[in-house]
């Protein structure tokens, strides 16, 4: 049975707990991160992913989907809290919250948690910096079946509550592994992968590509790209043709450009 609780003050521990873990630190020595809004939960909750604690706010509209995730999180021995609303802004930083948010524990994010051929293809991004970027990005890997989203070296925190937010849910139904680049290209190596890198550095026109199962779709940093040395380790280097004065995309719009053409391609196969 779920632990239940009102809380009517701001000073209350359990305000300050989940107020804390909206900050990097915090959660990384917690291990837990926050989400909010029933729609994302009920992903979560789909995806067999129930919240340790569920809180909720004082006067909410009842709903089917609320109460299954009170069930799920009564039945798995969580904790439920109630709180005013404006108790509940001060805890997710927004004056108009959603009624309902939840504490997860982090996922497992080793490279070696990772099934390689569970999916074509895989989304790979490299000192992505934009939290709304990597939500994107995760968003996009669900989109399209991927298997995940795989973070290299000093990229955004993916359980921030921006990133969380940016994902709509797809933080939840997408694999997700944080290493460094001399971590995971030995691994990438060590099985089947093809690396393929968004360049400009002697590519192949993204839509004339040959794409291979399982295919590593590799994006830099927004502002820089990728480094020399990681597009002379790629399998395949590929563009995206510019035809106005931008000289390059958003880096999670071009990661969602190559990874439907890669699917595209290798659907025909």
């Amino acid at each position: 049975m779920a632990v239940r609780r009102t809380i009517t003050g701001f000073s209350n521990p359990m305000v300050k707990f989940l107020r804390s873990l909206r900050e990097k630190k915090h959660r990384k020595r917690e291990k837990r991160f926050l989400a909010e809004g029933l729609r994302l939960l009920t992903d979560a909750r789909e995806c067999g992913k129930v919240p340790e604690i569920l809180v909720m706010a004082t006067g909410r509209e009842p709903h089917p989907l609320l109460d299954a995730l009170e069930d799920a999180v009564d039945k798995a021995g969580g904790e439920v809290v109630e709180m005013d609303v404006d108790i509940l802004a001060k805890v997710t930083g927004k004056d108009n919250p959603q009624a309902v948010a939840g504490v997860f524990a982090e996922f497992d994010t080793r490279l070696s948690s990772l099934e390689r051929n569970a999916s074509p293809i895989w989304l790979v991004a490299q000192a992505l910096r934009d939290p709304g970027n990597l939500g994107t990005m995760l968003r996009t890997g669900d989109a399209v079946g991927a298997g995940g989203l795989i973070l290299l070296d000093d990229c955004a925190d993916p359980f921030s509550v921006e990133a969380v937010r940016a994902s709509m849910g797809a933080i939840f139904t997408q694999q997700l592994a944080v290493a460094r680049w001399e971590e995971f290209l030995p691994w990438l190596r060590s099985g089947a992968g093809q690396l393929v890198a968004a360049s400009l550095r002697d590519p192949t026109d993204y839509r004339q590509a040959p794409y291979a199962v399982p295919c590593f779709l590799m994006v830099g940093n927004e502002s820089q790209g990728l480094p020399a040395a990681y597009e002379d380790a790629c399998d395949l280097r590929v563009t995206i043709p510019m035809l106005g004065r931008a000289d390059s995309l958003n880096a999670a719009v071009a990661g969602a450009v190559l990874a439907y053409e890669a699917l595209a391609h290798l659907h025909k196969r």
